[in-house]
């Protein structure tokens, strides 16, 4: 009789273990979903509070360019993005130039990227003064607007969307993913974002870089041009993205809300902003080609200059213009296709005669 009860009580215990196993299992994935749900809920509350206060209406309906106003779900858009060096101990606010300026065109099918970096002192025409000077000169002389103007006489593409940043924007944000990877290629000494002389020195080489660094090898150009350091800008830029998209950044990504609301300006509402998610969710990696605007040094009266290469920004304009699938663009192509094929034949002919 005994152990009839010694069985039933053991039978019983081990019931109750398997139970206890079996609401583990249950529960604590249920918790974890739970708890993840509960942060990307706070994630999505707090990205739109932040991302709307930076919002600003910049009076256009849509690009000049563009027949009818765009989708961002449906359409192929481009955005211009703008670095600029305004902070408070400069007092610059609304006469600040462009340190960095690229235009990234988004394809919607492909989900692909094309970033274009604009050197700073290209010489162009600049629509709101109605003469050629660097580009970087436009944000001082008519803000975001004069600078999409400029931008649009120069590429021929609509700009749709524009993101104009401090440099302290790009500072928190590295610093809030832990830093990046980047390549340094020589040893410099360069001011970081207080304009304090030297305060940053790098050597040579791939290694992990803090906010300020970064910063300072997106800036510098004393060993080099305006085109080596538009190349570095890419580079950092894809390397943000890289570890913004990494597993372990997740919970950072609060943190970098934080960083980019306090210091960006855009023409972009909430939902315009959440239809570019889509390219990093594609299910492989984004796509993101990178292009520079070649050119020469141009110093007429003591003043320099980046001349740009003609032949150089048509095939960059038209290489725009068909990302962005923009009507009359494949004609161009098949015409520039045509024209190049009977310069070649009269080449020949001429060659032969």
């Amino acid at each position: 009789m005994d152990n009839k009860h010694t069985r039933t009580r053991v039978v019983k215990r081990r019931r109750k273990k398997k139970l206890r196993k079996r609401a583990y299992f249950i529960l604590i994935p249920a918790l974890v979903l739970f708890l993840a749900l509960g942060y990307f809920t706070y994630l999505y509350t707090k990205a739109d509070s932040v991302f709307s206060d930076s919002y600003q209406d910049d009076g256009r309906e849509k690009s000049d360019l563009r027949e009818t106003k765009v989708d961002p779900t449906i359409d192929n858009v481009s955005v211009l993005i703008m670095g600029v060096d305004e902070n408070d101990h400069r007092a610059n606010e609304g006469s600040s130039r462009t340190d960095a300026l690229m235009v990234a065109t988004l394809n919607k099918d492909d989900k692909s990227v094309k970033l274009v970096s604009i050197p700073r002192d290209s010489y162009v025409y600049i629509p709101e003064v109605g003469y050629e000077t660097k580009i970087n000169h436009a944000h001082a002389y008519g803000g975001p607007q004069a600078t999409i103007e400029t931008v649009e006489n120069l590429l021929e593409i609509p700009i749709d969307y524009y993101v104009k940043v401090n440099f302290h924007a790009f500072v928190d944000v590295v610093d809030a993913l832990g830093g990046i990877t980047a390549e340094v290629p020589y040893e410099f000494t360069e001011s970081n974002s207080m304009d304090k002389k030297g305060a940053i020195h790098l050597m040579p080489g791939e290694q992990e870089l803090n906010g300020e660094e970064a910063l300072a090898l997106a800036r510098t150009r004393k060993l080099d041009n305006d085109i080596e350091r538009g190349k570095r800008q890419q580079d950092l830029i894809k390397a943000v993205v890289r570890k913004a998209a990494s597993a372990g950044s997740v919970l950072k990504y609060d943190d970098v809300i934080e960083a980019v609301g306090e210091n960006m300006v855009t023409n972009m509402n909430f939902d315009e902003m959440k239809s570019f998610i889509s390219y990093g969710t594609s299910g492989s990696q984004l796509d993101i080609e990178t292009l520079t605007l070649e050119g020469h040094d141009y110093q007429p009266a003591g003043t320099y200059y980046w001349q740009l290469d003609q032949t150089s920004l048509a095939n960059t304009k038209l290489l725009l213009q068909q990302h962005l699938e923009l009507p009359g663009s494949s004609t161009a192509n098949e015409d520039s296709t045509s024209q190049t094929t009977d310069s070649t034949e009269t080449n020949t002919s001429a060659s032969a005669s």
